[in-house]
């Protein structure tokens, strides 16, 4: 994979970032914690909660608000259009804290990919998975290398169920 040295990002992708409004260095703690506060306060009417922790208010911090429109054909398959926005995840509680027993860990949302709806989530160790109707998808083991593989059009691993 070429990245620039200037970027930490591949190209195509560090190009995507910045048309959307993402510079190094971008911290948005306040709008963070805006969202920490609303998923915390949510309670499903079954009572479920969301888990909140570090790597996703940094994920949030870094990216959140961002709206991330992908130029060009995709490698492996089309590249998403991202919202990244945890809102869309706030009524997935238990959906998101099933994956996470499954998983051994805390999820969270982080947005959406806004073409299929898929919802994007972050585990407590920074891993970033999409969740849609056709299953459940690992898209990389940090934020950089999920959005590449979202932005790039890279085909994502899907999540089986283990024995």
């Amino acid at each position: 994979m070429h990245t620039d040295n200037a970027t930490r990002f591949p190209v195509p992708v560090d190009a995507a970032l910045r048309t959307a409004g993402w510079r190094p260095g971008r911290w948005d703690i306040k709008q963070a914690e805006i969202w920490a506060d609303a998923l915390r306060r949510h309670t499903s009417p079954a009572g479920h909660r969301h888990a909140v922790f570090p790597a996703a208010v940094e994920a949030w911090a870094e990216f959140g608000g961002l709206h991330i429109t992908p130029k060009g054909p995709g490698r492996q398959i089309a590249p998403a259009t991202i919202h990244l926005d945890p809102m869309y995840g706030l009524h997935l509680a238990r959906t998101l804290g099933d994956l996470g027993r499954a998983l051994g860990t805390q999820v969270s949302p982080i947005g959406e990919e806004t073409d299929t709806q898929a919802l994007l989530a972050i585990d407590a160790e920074g891993r970033v998975y999409s969740l849609d109707h056709s299953g459940d998808w690992y898209l990389g083991q940090h934020i950089d290398q999920a959005l590449t593989t979202l932005v790039a059009g890279t085909q994502p691993v899907r999540l089986t169920a283990s024995a």
